[in-house]
């Protein structure tokens, strides 16, 4: 029987500086060595360094994309899903994830982080926004901890 392979959101900043792209790199690649793949925006900063990071650890990588073309994917988005939906797409980001880790992020990180609470997935905020019911965390290691701890335990065989 083959399992299922559970999904963790990845959201943050479309641009960033090389201190919090490294952070999102480490996140990517202890996912992908816990076996989880990462779903996010698909497109540059930290998703493109948190992808790079997981793709390099053997992880899957998907993106969510918000127009329709799956060539503005960053180049290590493994599954690259077009949408067409622009910021709307942020909602189905955060779903397809079991919860999600943010990095840092502007307005639009905000929204994906209010859309994770409202549909109840845990998230974890790596210098990210302090919201009720954001679990900090001081580095990569201790958000993808927290985080995983967090989720539901994966289904029996």
């Amino acid at each position: 029987m083959v399992g299922r392979l559970r999904l963790v959101s990845v959201i943050g900043a479309g641009s960033a500086p090389e201190p919090v792209l490294a952070q999102a790199r480490e996140v990517g690649r202890l996912l992908a060595r816990r076996g989880f793949g990462l779903v996010c925006g698909g497109r540059g900063g930290v998703m493109a360094a948190a992808c790079q990071g997981a793709a390099g650890a053997g992880g899957l990588t998907v993106g969510i994309l918000p127009g329709t073309s799956p060539a503005e994917a960053n180049p290590h988005v493994r599954l690259a899903l077009p949408t067409g939906l622009g910021q709307g797409r942020n909602l189905l980001v955060v779903l397809a994830g079991e919860g999600a880790i943010a990095i840092s992020g502007g307005a639009g990180t905000l929204s994906e982080i209010g859309h994770a609470l409202k549909q109840g997935r845990p998230v974890v905020g790596l210098g990210s926004w302090e919201v009720p019911g954001v679990v900090p965390a001081a580095d990569p290691a201790q958000a993808v901890e927290l985080l995983l701890a967090r989720l539901e335990p994966p289904p029996a065989p």
